[in-house]
């Protein structure tokens, strides 16, 4: 027998194959805000933690750290008379991601929903999304839909009678990628510049105006009202991995139809580029693949069966990161792409650490070297040593470690194509072609 729709795709069921905005009349006619009124009734804060803690649901905005165990480690490190804040990650600035877009636009309430409940468990008397600030059709959206939870009572003061005091505000940011690290937004939502906090103190003990704060994904808080309303054991059964549930994936570049879908942890890529996203385009052939955005490590195209979730892909070298892949056709200049990534990585720096503000640019002159083919001998060996100088543990946050993630696995699938830079220069310079501007 079919499943329905709901029983399987729990983020994306309610759009019923109708790209438009669903409000809060449809919402609630599709289970909408049932597992707020379920948890306000018969549900107490720890339920809600232990509910999501069982699920094995995991962070969906890229470093993979399971939901309930970070909302333990707040409850467990604050005292209930101080405030606590909740803030809804949705400045997705990642190159190649757009699945948080998706969720914003057409199921704003969902997402709504998702921050109630988690604000619930938590005790949070506020919550803030901070959003994208180019995502004007987000933005307008989740508006509307805050004016209409509002005005049914499902947010401010005694919501549904239950005594629970929350409310929820939208904040745009100024278009920083370093945002996504969550101590960085904090700072930004604070109106100070965007840069990271030293850690301890971590969020969870020290936040947003000095009190205890919980940041959480936006696909990661939609999931929160299916897994109330259905179980743990239904969570889990919609996973083909050991990780649970189903995350928002798909291919972009070189393919015939790039998009975004609801699909269960551990299908394969091959499976997502063929069945999805209708393989590479006319003419193309795939010569590599980032798992999760820009900043995830380079993998071949003999590595396409690994099943999409968090340990299958780090086992061998990369990472699941967003979930939104990307296809390199056969024709693309490595040097050059590569170039274009740490251009952008370079850029967004917050220039707080050495490594990060002096290593990034450095790397980006080097590109421009060889990508002119004016490389010198040396300057792959000096490439690998600036990944090592910017890897994990060695900067303020993990910009760095995420900028050199795609170059360093480059240099290793790839590594005649950056040797043939230098290459190239040697024989202009022997068959007298290497022109000095004067």
């Amino acid at each position: 027998m079919m499943k329905k729709k709901s029983e399987t795709h729990p983020l994306t069921w309610r759009l019923d194959g109708l790209y438009t905005p669903i409000w809060i009349e449809e919402y609630s006619n599709k289970n909408g805000y049932n597992a707020l009124k379920k948890t306000l009734k018969t549900l107490s804060s720890q339920d809600i933690i232990s509910l999501v803690t069982k699920s094995g649901l995991k962070g969906r905005g890229g470093a993979g750290f399971p939901t309930g165990l970070k909302w333990e480690l707040m409850v467990k490190n604050s005292t209930p008379l101080k405030k606590r804040y909740l803030i809804c990650n949705a400045d997705e600035m990642e190159p190649g991601t757009y699945k948080d877009k998706l969720l914003m636009e057409y199921l704003p309430h969902q997402l709504i929903e998702g921050i109630i409940l988690s604000a619930f468990a938590l005790q949070a008397i506020c919550g803030y999304i901070f959003l994208r600030g180019d995502y004007y059709v987000a933005e307008k959206n989740l508006n509307k839909a805050l004016q209409e939870a509002r005005y049914k009572g499902f947010l401010g003061k005694n919501i549904l009678n239950s005594g629970f005091n929350f409310d929820l505000f939208l904040h745009t940011g100024a278009g920083r990628y370093i945002c996504g690290e969550e101590t960085a937004l904090i700072n930004s939502l604070e109106g100070k510049r965007a840069n990271p906090r030293y850690k301890p103190p971590f969020p969870a003990h020290v936040g947003l105006w000095g009190c205890p704060t919980c940041v959480n994904n936006v696909e990661t808080l939609s999931n929160i009202p299916s897994i109330v309303l259905n179980g743990v054991k239904w969570y889990k059964s919609l996973s083909n991995s050991i990780d649970s549930g189903t995350k928002l994936m798909g291919f972009s570049g070189s393919v015939k139809r790039a998009g975004v879908w609801e699909l269960p942890l551990g299908i394969t890529a091959r499976e997502i580029l063929e069945d999805y996203a209708h393989g590479m385009k006319f003419g193309c052939q795939l010569k590599t693949w980032q798992p999760g955005g820009v900043g995830t490590a380079f993998l071949s195209s003999n590595q396409l069966d690994t099943a999409m979730d968090f340990v299958s892909l780090q086992k061998i070298g990369s990472r699941l990161g967003t979930g939104l892949a990307i296809a390199v056709g056969h024709k693309i200049q490595m040097v050059s792409l590569l170039l274009n990534i740490e251009t952008f990585f370079s850029r967004e720096s917050c220039g707080l650490c050495t490594p990060c503000r002096e290593g990034l640019p450095w790397i980006v002159k080097i590109l421009q070297d060889l990508n002119n083919d004016n490389g010198q001998p040396g300057d792959i060996e000096l490439l690998e040593e600036l990944c090592c100088m910017l890897g994990p543990g060695k900067t303020f946050c993990a910009h760095a470690p995420g900028a050199i993630s795609p170059l360093y696995s480059a240099i290793k699938l790839f590594r005649k194509e950056f040797q043939m830079c230098i290459q190239n220069k040697k024989e202009r310079i022997k068959n007298n072609d290497y022109l000095i501007n004067l």
